[in-house]
């Protein structure tokens, strides 16, 4: 099959032609992040493949299929970015990468965890400069801390493991509570609880109605004072300008981020010479007690390697079967916003 792949980069494109050695499909890879500009630069492939911060809105997948495209692979697990009710209308099979390496985010998490609060970020850079001083790195043991963790999919029961290893107490808040987090000894609790009792918060849950902006001002309002708060999942279940007056007032002690609302418009690219024109996410780096990482959480060779695998899987699937079991539908969504 013909795919034209959008937002690639250097390392995508390694993987993928390895992983494509034995799979045979014609594959074309474009820099361009897919939106109503880019479009246009279809060919005549049957497919695309795209990333977290393409653009699917009915308009763009319209073009897809009046060019040809009959399936979207996405090499990611989520799929906020796609209108999947156009995608039905239209004809257009969608797949994604549901879990292709739920360690890495995971171990990507307590990493955020633990640089925020040994200050490890600071004392690198101090320690280069010939600055030994310790003033200002003072941390806390994790052992005996409370871990709210919401959303106990793949990657936030691995949290919940490795935190549960190091001796935190570890609450959870998720729709549907997992029996195997149960069992670890993690406490299913409501939000409310998880928001008043946590030293420590951290977001693994998908972006719907039901979590966008979760953590708002009126939530923040009832977390402890000085609370840790980490985000790897979706970066709009974060109110972000909230955020700042929590971290204004010491509400936020620390705050450890690996996706950002706007993220679309600076992830995933070289903007060091630029000025960055998103006046909140440089108010947010401004913070000496903020860490944010660029959508990296994923980024680990076993990940990449899966991500091209399961692609091409998937993308083989169809091809063959016209089915495939990493297929998705609006089924899976919620009611929409209102």
């Amino acid at each position: 099959m013909k795919v034209a792949f959008y937002s690639i980069r250097d390392y995508d494109r390694a993987f993928f032609d390895e992983a494509n050695k034995s799979a045979g499909h014609d594959l074309r890879y474009l820099h361009y992040q897919l939106n109503n500009e880019t479009v246009g630069l279809i060919e005549d492939e049957a497919a695309v493949c795209v990333f977290v911060n393409d653009e699917l809105d009915a308009e763009v997948l319209r073009t897809l299929q009046q060019r040809g495209v009959r399936l979207v692979a996405l090499r990611c697990a989520g799929f906020n970015n796609v209108d999947l009710v156009a995608t039905e209308k239209l004809g257009i099979s969608v797949v994604r990468v549901p879990a292709y390496s739920p360690n890495a985010v995971a171990e990507h998490t307590l990493a955020l965890v633990l640089a925020l609060n040994r200050k490890i970020y600071r004392a690198y850079n101090r320690v280069r400069e010939g600055n030994f001083s310790l003033d200002g790195l003072l941390g806390f043991d994790l052992n005996g801390r409370t871990v709210g963790i919401i959303g106990t999919g793949r990657i936030g029961r691995i949290v919940a493991r490795i935190l549960l290893a190091i001796g935190c107490k570890v609450i959870a808040s998720d729709p549907l509570p997992c029996p195997e987090c149960e069992e670890m000894g993690v406490r299913y609790v409501g939000l409310t609880e998880l928001f008043q009792q946590s030293d420590i918060i951290s977001l693994h849950c998908p972006l719907n109605c039901d979590t966008h902006h979760l953590i708002n001002e009126s939530n923040i309002a009832q977390m402890k004072q000085g609370v840790m708060i980490i985000n790897t999942s979706r970066g709009t279940t974060l109110d972000a300008r909230a955020v700042i007056v929590g971290l204004k007032s010491g509400k936020i002690g620390y705050l450890g981020l690996d996706v950002y609302e706007q993220e679309g418009d600076l992830f995933f690219q070289d903007l060091s010479n630029q000025v960055i024109q998103d006046d909140v996410f440089e108010r947010l780096v401004s913070f000496p007690n903020v860490l944010i990482t660029g959508h990296q959480g994923f980024f680990t060779k076993d990940a990449l390697q899966n991500i091209a695998q399961t692609t091409l899987n998937n993308i083989n699937d169809i091809e063959r079967n016209g089915k495939c079991i990493n297929e998705i539908s609006s089924s899976l969504l919620r009611e929409p916003c209102k």
